[in-house]
């Protein structure tokens, strides 16, 4: 029986919800959300130099505007600071705090431990063979099928 496209993506977004939807009350001590420690976990992995609005907005896929909000919210817990880009006074480079270097090691656990939740009982061969077809998908959704080559390219970019 051929699976229904429809299901799979019905599918698909539901692990999603329940992953986020556990990994939030693991992360719920610290008073963040799956999101956020994400987005502060690759924050802390940018250490040295910070990391820019922009860069985060290309690795993540989020909108500037959830972004925004989830930064606001991870700077009002003190969780993140910024300051002003040294060589373009335009731009602010993102940087964790105490706070968020305090609260790294839980974060990590709890992302680990969601990750392992979900993956349990796959062999690596099957991690492997998903990790592939999860990246042809992502690929398929770079640009629209039928568009022309030259949106393709600007889709990629």
């Amino acid at each position: 029986m051929r699976p229904h496209h429809r299901t799979l993506v019905l599918e698909n977004r539901q692990i999603s919800i329940r992953m986020e939807q556990m990994t939030d009350q693991m992360v719920g001590r610290t008073g963040l959300s799956a999101a956020q420690a994400h987005l502060l976990l690759y924050i802390l992995c940018h250490a040295d130099e910070g990391i820019s609005l922009t860069d985060i907005h290309r690795e993540f896929g989020y909108s500037m505007a959830a972004l925004s909000n989830i930064l606001k919210r991870l700077r009002g817990g003190g969780y993140v600071r910024a300051e002003t880009s040294q060589r373009d006074n335009r731009r602010k480079r993102l940087y964790g705090t105490e706070k968020a270097l305090a609260a790294r090691s839980e974060l990590e656990q709890a992302l680990r431990e969601s990750c392992e939740a979900v993956y349990r009982g796959f062999s690596e061969e099957e991690l492997c063979q998903l990790e592939a077809l999860q990246k042809r998908m992502l690929e398929n959704l770079v640009a629209p099928a039928g568009a022309p080559e030259t949106i393709r390219r600007e889709w990629r970019k």
